[in-house]
């Protein structure tokens, strides 16, 4: 897999005057090096500097240092001057280093056990509260501008912008996770490797993957059963475990055991590195590769890294063995899991490098996984609340599978599930599973009669963007007509963006739908659900994704209709 760390970049153009001084200095102790001795040689790589030049290696670094960040300083600030100020948001000082940061790392450097992931939505409430009149605005984060975008129409220009197709600089934080896949790689790599992997979520794949998605939906009902007879159940974990199965089968040919064992090693993994990823975004000294290399994240997160790494490389080879062996290559064998197309990629046309995939693969996993359960999660609990809903969604069940609880749902059947389908549409807009998204202005843009300069980082903060009451009146309250066929025609474009938009879009977003709706649809065909605890009280907290700070209690009874 590609290096996980962050990487700094080459200043760009010529040097300064002391950067190049800088570095003739570091040259000639560099030559010197080569025309001493040889106990001299010895000594320096074993770290000694020589007396001789321990000054001028010192003030050499000390100088390149300064140099490049007080350029870092006046070039941000000098930007900020010249196209920020007349974008709503706080004014950025040259004193004023850690700008809107401050209220995030003071309260941590106050109370370090503070749970960072709910403060950090308290504080994204405060921010676009403070701007509800505006399309968007700008937060300041250690001298680097970030447009938060909040509003439909600014959010239409951006994600539509042919020069907002990179992503922002701040996805370089999740590297160590995601390494260079197709989520965080530069617009001249995603663009061919987004042709290159499109096949991969083709219909005829989709039709595959479904009869994974309904074997594991079946399997949830039967694990399920047994909470019927407790008070409630803690719904996140069996759903977890189910959809890190599916997504492991569909991607790799084998689960990795995750629905009937609540104790995996991979789930686990998966809740560190994400409590890692938060925590690394928003406590700024952790951005350097070279420190974050040295904290305790790091070593807690790097086996876990390690495990996804084993697992694709495993499944790679297993799959490439049978490839082989198969003589695939005349096109008579049709692939069936998302490894086998990008197997095709790699041996006949060589679009994809092994280590590539391997990136891939561990990208699809972890982004996918956790999208459908939270997502599953969500809705269920929305619906435990409202009976009324519930009842309409077991009615259209009940018309489209005859009342039979355990047919295999069909791609017909699940576009007959049209009121289901508002359910969940309402559900993805009241708690947005990826909260907040960004991209990076390749050039000057206008938005919204705002300068976005060359090189700002723009974010869009999906979350709240779907509680713009404007769009949405009353925006806190459960209503799926809000998407029924008639009333989705007239939401604005732009307004509703739970999988992105734009050509930049979610590229599994329609795997992720159709297992959702499928997995959905076998809960509510076998049973009802009931919410124990108050939407008041299950507070979202962010972090890669949106999920409950606390358990979600449900309680699980078999529907009358059901055979279980």
């Amino acid at each position: 897999m590609h290096s996980t760390s962050s990487k700094y970049r080459k200043p760009k153009g010529r040097p300064s005057k002391r950067r190049a001084a800088c570095i003739r200095n570091l040259e000639k102790g560099k030559s010197a090096c080569s025309s001493s001795s040889d106990s001299k040689c010895d000594e320096i790589s074993t770290g000694a500097v020589p007396s001789t030049s321990d000054g001028a290696f010192i003030l050499s670094i000390a100088v390149f240092f300064f140099d490049a960040v007080s350029q870092y300083i006046v070039e941000s600030v000098y930007i900020g001057q010249k196209f920020f100020q007349c974008i709503p948001g706080n004014k950025i000082g040259f004193f004023n280093v850690l700008g809107d940061l401050k209220e995030i790392i003071k309260l941590d450097l106050i109370n370090p056990k503070y749970d960072i992931h709910k403060y950090v939505m308290t504080i994204f409430r405060r921010w676009v509260e403070h701007h509800k009149e505006e399309q968007l605005f700008c937060l300041w984060f250690l001298y680097k501008p970030i447009v938060v975008f909040i509003r439909a129409d600014a959010v239409k220009e951006l994600l539509k912008h042919p020069k907002m197709y990179e992503k922002s600089p701040f996805y370089e934080t999740a590297e160590y996770l995601f390494g260079k896949g197709i989520i965080t790689s530069p617009v001249e790599k995603w663009k061919p490797r987004r042709k290159s992997l499109n096949p991969c979520f083709h219909h005829d794949m989709l039709k595959i993957y479904l009869e994974v998605f309904n074997a594991y939906s079946q399997q949830l009902v039967n694990i399920l059963k047994q909470e019927t007879e407790k008070e409630f159940c803690d719904i996140r974990k069996p759903l977890t475990g189910v959809a890190l199965d599916i997504v492991c089968e569909t991607m790799l040919g084998f689960p990795v055991g995750a629905a009937k064992d609540t104790e995996s090693q991979y789930i686990k993994a998966l809740e560190k590195l994400s409590d890692i990823g938060i925590e690394k975004l928003f406590k700024v000294w952790l951005w350097p590769y070279v420190i974050f290399r040295f904290t305790g994240y790091y070593r807690e997160g790097y086996p876990c890294v390690q495990l996804f790494q084993d697992l694709a490389r495993s499944g790679f080879n297993r799959r490439k063995k049978e490839y082989l062996n198969k003589n695939t290559t005349d096109g008579s064998v049709k692939p069936k899991v998302l490894i086998d197309v990008m197997l095709k990629l790699h041996f006949e046309s060589q679009e994809l490098s092994e280590e590539e995939a391997v990136t891939e693969i561990i990208t699809f996993i972890i982004a996918g996984y956790e999208t459908v359960s939270l997502s599953a999660t969500w809705a269920l609990f929305l619906i435990g609340h409202h009976p009324d809903v519930q009842a309409k969604i077991h009615e259209e069940l009940d018309k489209v599978f005859a009342e039979n609880n355990d047919i295999y749902a069909t791609e017909e059947d699940l576009n007959q599930l049209v009121y289901l389908n508002s359910v969940l549409m309402e559900s993805s807009r009241i708690y947005t599973t990826i909260p907040i998204f960004g991209r990076q202005a390749k050039e000057d843009i206008v938005i919204c009669g705002h300068t976005i300069p060359k090189g700002a980082s723009c974010f869009v903060a999906a979350y709240f963007l779907h509680k713009d009451e404007k769009v949405f009146p009353d925006p806190e309250k459960f209503d799926p007509d809000r998407f029924s066929p008639e009333n989705s025609a007239k939401i604005p474009e732009g307004a509703f963006v739970p999988f992105s938009a734009g050509p930049r879009n979610c590229i599994g977003k329609f795997y992720a739908w159709m297992e959702l709706k499928t997995i959905m649809s076998y809960i509510l065909r076998n049973y009802t659900v009931e919410s124990l605890d108050s939407e008041d009280k299950i507070v979202p907290e962010m972090k890669i994704e949106l999920a409950p700070s606390t358990p979600i209690r449900l309680r699980i009874r078999p529907r009358k209709s059901s055979t279980l």
